[in-house]
């Protein structure tokens, strides 16, 4: 053989280990995830499965170690991204819940399913589906109310959930809360353009002075401007959250690179497709006063659903319990980003 042809072989062979080992390193780690996800408690309880919910075949996962722990329906933001890609920092709730993940229309495996159905991608729509699988999740495990905790852009499914229907759930836990998003992201590109000023970010600073001032103006572009500056200078986590999330994406134990493609077209269409809808969000639309206690857990810093809104908002409503806890160090996300802080103020409802 000859030494050209002995060294295109060892290119080919080179560039094959180079593409090959992301891969490995992705199996291993789904692995060892996998390994730390294990549940083998004698009432434990780990099921993946799709359930009919609005004639439409849609994912649950449900994990936990005592089946007789109280449920806890996730209802993830995005509004295509399901939360369930967090499981490995959630762990422990699974301990004191029954941790139930829900792939809404246009989202995750239930878009895997499917496909994406342009005209099923309404929140509306949604609300129903949430109020079927609660009723779903109740007759499931033999409970006559379970937990909700809605997070961000799941504000908007999830309040009018406990509002039409109180008599499914224990209590409403909402967590990086949208209270009016016009005003959300008015107020947003303000606070992002000081801090990107203070910091000496002239080129921040010039991409959000380009946006109108009214976002009702805006495209879903401008949007994701002012969603990659706040994010990005974060002065809590700065991009950590959202970095967290696409690596535990690609090393979720049960998930296939199709399932991970499909997570990541439902988390892009899903907020293009649904923008209109969810500009128009006022939670104060369907008044302030709920049937079911009403715990806000908010990151202390949150620069994307803004703290201070959703403060003044938690001081306007009226429960038969309420209670506000503001998590340290934490911005959006913070479930993920302070897991245990946010478990330790779930276990006060629990109880």
């Amino acid at each position: 053989m000859s030494a050209l042809a002995i060294t295109a072989i060892t290119a080919v062979a080179a560039a094959a280990t180079v593409a090959a080992a992301p891969l490995a390193y992705r199996a291993v780690r789904k692995h060892q995830r996998a390994n730390d996800a294990r549940i083998d408690t004698p009432n434990g309880v780990v099921e993946g499965r799709y359930v009919t919910i609005g004639g439409v075949e849609q994912w649950l996962q449900i994990r936990g170690e005592d089946r007789a722990n109280p449920v806890l329906l996730v209802v993830h933001g995005g509004p295509g991204s399901p939360y369930s890609v967090f499981t490995p920092v959630l762990r422990a709730w699974e301990r004191h819940f029954t941790v139930v993940h829900w792939d809404r229309r246009g989202a995750g495996r239930t878009l895997r399913r499917n496909g994406l159905r342009p005209e099923e991608l309404d929140f509306e729509l949604m609300v129903e589906d949430g109020i079927e699988v609660a009723e779903h999740l109740r007759q499931h495990f033999g409970q006559e109310r379970i937990l909700l905790m809605a997070g961000s852009m799941g504000t908007i499914v999830g309040l009018p959930m406990v509002r039409r229907r109180p008599d499914l759930f224990r209590a409403y836990v909402g967590t990086d809360f949208y209270v009016n998003m016009v005003e959300n992201e008015r107020k947003g590109r303000v606070d992002t353009i000081e801090r990107l000023r203070a910091a000496g970010n002239r080129r921040g600073v010039a991409a959000l002075e380009r946006l109108d001032a009214d976002p009702r103006t805006w495209d879903v572009k401008s949007w994701g401007t002012r969603m990659q500056w706040s994010m990005g200078t974060d002065p809590t986590t700065g991009n950590a959250a959202l970095t967290t999330l696409f690596k535990l994406l690609l090393t979720k134990p049960d998930y296939s690179l199709a399932d991970v493609s499909a997570w990541l077209k439902g988390f892009g269409k899903s907020r293009d497709l649904m923008f209109e809808q969810f500009m128009r969000w006022d939670a104060r639309a369907l008044g302030t006063s709920f049937d079911v206690p009403f715990y806000l857990f908010q990151g202390a810093r949150d620069v994307v659903t803004l703290t201070e809104p959703a403060v003044e908002y938690f001081a306007e409503v009226v429960a038969p319990q309420k209670e506000l806890v503001l998590i340290d160090g934490a911005s959006h996300f913070c479930a993920f980003s302070q897991p245990a802080q946010f478990l330790s103020a779930l276990c006060t409802v629990r109880c």
